[in-house]
């Protein structure tokens, strides 16, 4: 998209600003000393870049003016606006390849309305009244620009200028018929009172601050109270927000009053929320991303899309029909989200968290006991409730670094890491706060919704995934998908990241980035893994990262230790149409106790020849295959916890999320590159979970004995050795 640039001048200070809808900020700046606005739209990017350019030179230059040269101000600042202009043609030129011809409304050549030819033709305006009319006479002059030469386009600004400041007789006559004329033609305006366009407003404020018409005050006084409504509305929805301007449009067709506004001034009620400071208004893309916080240190300048945090290298540029520039640079990382670029505007609304009360809470003991959680559960749990609300963090107002609002919970597999998050969750919500429980998968959003609804039962629960249904909706508790996170900013007081060793979110720096930024400055984040990665286990065992480690299940019976069996590879198994003895004779052993079984394997192209095959060498019928491309895994893995399917051949799909009371786990192809230490400890998890069956059997079944399965066995064999040594598990 294409937006306006102009510079205003107040307290003395020139500043240099970017709007999308221009008629807002003429009303706004009613009380500004001087106001010029650049005769042509810009591509979104150029115009923030060269705003960006100029208030970094008025900065700078502000520093070494003094006293003594303040009374020569209006020279100087028509100097900077020349140098200024010239350095924005040169950049123009660029853009275009070498002409400065206009691309919008009709005038040719770039410059500030009101100012052509080097001449001081800027606006000399005290008062509101003037201030109007003013606005409206230049907009009306410059519209001629493209028609006369560039001597009648200054006598006339000069003379509408000396107009609109005199006073005299006949200036609101004088506006009127501006208005009226060719303008028209580049900003058309319905009926008075029927419409929010600005050009219509300032026929109607010039009219009422002449005292001309008794009508035109109570017409406009409608549409600006509406459109002022509106502008708070979507600050008030946008809150915690991180959206495309296509986005922020739908987000507002379900808010009222801002849904009762045009669609075409939709844009005007954001620049509104934009000049009263509840809103940002950005480039998608933009230069300016490697200053933001959150971002790792990187040179400065560089292009980053400011939703992902992606830089040049993830960055492509192409011909684009919205700006015309022959390369404008879009974002391939967040792609799927929307395309992020350079003349994309992204509105980023202000921070919906940090709004905790300072109400006395009960006892954490008293707090915890309402859960029913074990010895180990509350232990951990007590210390992840001491890091959050501890005075110390309530008292810190700035933003905190990554591993000092973290806490990890350490916990095993099936140690019940959802309910030990419930008096954090409890806690958040008793102050106030809101609170997001993200996870890598959909499936597992759509298993935790459940619970967490019937945990908090008087809470508004919104889940968020691909095709969600509450897209838009906000909640006390939000569970999301990571990706989700992309759309928000500074939105949560406390951010959960279950499971944030699983893919997608592992190795993504985008996600991760998403995770921080949506929580508040002065959140925390809870992060939940059995397997976390090597880098959090090394801050925690230096004192760099709070944690709590939970080395027991829930039931305080041991972990299942792997046994190693050496067997045939599966390409092996297919190609002689046969099972190992050893390995069917294991199969049959699990068959024969009752259990279900998880059968893991490298490749999607092995599952169903090898479900043929069990189902051919242990003459059974209850056996099927998923994987992510299977369009019936839902249904399949349902069936399977159903008890409808007894044996499952799968891949690392289903590696988290899934538990049945009674199964065994049989992991084919154990020393492949696919599985590592992590991956290998997160499917042995899914034995043994259930207390009636606590001792189920886990095999690694390959043709080598390799690192991850020794580094796996060390890991489960260890939490056991805690898990005893603080007296966690069951004497037997």
């Amino acid at each position: 998209m294409k937006a306006y640039m102009y510079v205003v001048r107040q307290f003395g200070n020139w500043s240099c600003k970017v709007t999308i809808a221009p008629e807002v900020d003429i009303d706004f700046w009613q009380h500004a000393e001087r106001m010029l606005l650049w005769k042509t739209r810009l591509p979104l990017g150029i115009a923030l870049e060269a705003a960006e350019h100029f208030n970094e030179y008025e900065n700078r230059n502000d520093q070494y003016i003094s006293q003594s040269k303040q009374r020569a101000d209006q020279n100087a600042g028509m100097n900077k606006l020349n140098s200024f202009r010239k350095w924005l043609d040169i950049r123009l030129k660029k853009w275009r390849g070498g002409t400065t011809k206009d691309t919008g409304s009709g005038s040719e050549g770039g410059g500030w309305k009101g100012e052509q030819l080097g001449k001081s033709l800027e606006k000399t305006l005290g008062k509101q009244k003037e201030y109007s009319k003013g606005a409206g006479a230049i907009a009306g002059s410059a519209s001629r620009c493209g028609n006369e030469s560039n001597q009648e386009v200054s006598d006339r600004l000069d003379a509408a200028i000396r107009k609109a400041s005199s006073g005299v007789s006949g200036q609101v006559e004088h506006i009127q018929e501006v208005l009226a004329g060719e303008q028209m033609r580049m900003m058309p305006v319905g009926q008075a009172g029927q419409s929010l366009s600005g050009l219509g407003r300032q026929v109607a404020l010039a009219a009422d601050s002449c005292e001309r018409s008794g009508q035109a005050r109570g017409v406009e006084r409608a549409p600006a109270e509406a459109l002022a409504a509106a502008a708070q509305q979507a600050a008030a929805a946008l809150q915690g927000r991180a959206l495309l301007r296509g986005e922020a449009h739908a987000l507002l067709d379900g808010t009222a009053p801002a849904a009762a506004v045009p669609a075409m001034d939709k844009d005007a009620a954001l620049q509104l929320a934009s000049l009263q400071g509840l809103i940002q208004l950005r480039s998608a893309v933009s230069k300016k991303a490697s200053r933001e916080a959150g971002w790792p240190r990187r040179a400065k300048r560089a292009l980053r899309c400011l939703r992902c945090g992606s830089g040049e290298e993830q960055l492509h540029k192409a011909p684009c029909a919205a700006c015309g520039r022959e390369a404008c640079a879009y974002c391939t990382a967040c792609l799927t989200m929307g395309r992020s670029r350079e003349c994309e505007l992204l509105i980023i609304g202000g921070g919906a968290g940090s709004s905790r009360s300072s109400i006395e809470l009960p006892p954490p003991q008293q707090r915890l006991a309402r859960w029913g959680l074990s010895h180990a559960q509350s232990a951990a749990a007590a210390a992840a409730l001491h890091f959050t609300e501890q005075p110390l963090r309530d008292a810190l107002g700035g933003p905190l670094a990554t591993t000092q609002n973290s806490f990890l919970l350490w916990a095993v597999t099936g140690a019940g890491k959802t309910e030990m998050v419930f008096p954090i969750v409890e806690s958040t919500l008793l102050r106030g706060g809101r609170v997001l429980i993200a996870t890598p998968r959909k499936d597992v959003v759509l298993e935790l919704s459940p619970r967490i609804r019937k945990a908090f039962p008087d809470c508004n629960v919104v889940t968020l995934y691909g095709g969600s249904e509450q897209k838009w909706e906000q909640g006390d508790i939000t569970l999301a998908t990571t990706h989700q996170l992309l759309r928000f900013n500074f939105a949560f007081d406390l951010v959960i990241i279950d499971e944030l060793d699983a893919f997608p979110y592992l190795n993504d720096p985008q996600l991760h980035y998403a995770a921080n930024k949506s929580c508040a400055p002065a959140g925390f984040k809870i992060l939940l893994s059995a397997t976390p990665p090597a880098e959090l286990q090394q801050l925690a065992r230096r004192g760099k990262l709070g944690h709590a480690r939970v080395p027991v299940r829930f039931h305080r019976h041991p972990l299942p230790v792997p046994r190693l069996l050496r067997t045939l590879s599966v390409a092996k198994m297919l190609e002689k149409r046969h099972l190992p003895h050893r390995l069917r004779a294991e199969l049959l052993c699990s068959w024969q106790r009752g259990a279900q079984l998880f059968v893991f394997v490298q490749r999607i192209s092995q599952v169903e020849r090898l479900v043929l095959l069990l189902k051919a060498e242990l003459g059974v019928s209850q056996v099927a295959g998923a994987s992510s491309q299977d369009m019936e895994r839902i249904d399949k893995v349902q069936r399977f916890r159903e008890g409808d399917i007894r044996i499952l051949v799968t891949t690392t799909i289903l590696e988290r999320g899934v538990t049945i009371p009674r199964s065994d786990v049989f992991i084919l192809d154990a020393d492949g590159r696919l599985f590592d230490e992590a991956s290998l400890v997160q499917m042995a998890g899914r034995a043994g979970r259930s207390s009636h069956d606590p001792k189920g059997r886990v095999l690694f079944c390959a043709k080598e004995r390799t690192r991850p399965q020794i580094m796996a066995i060390r890991h489960i064999a260890k939490m056991n050795r805690i898990a005893k040594t603080e007296g966690y598990l069951i004497k037997s």
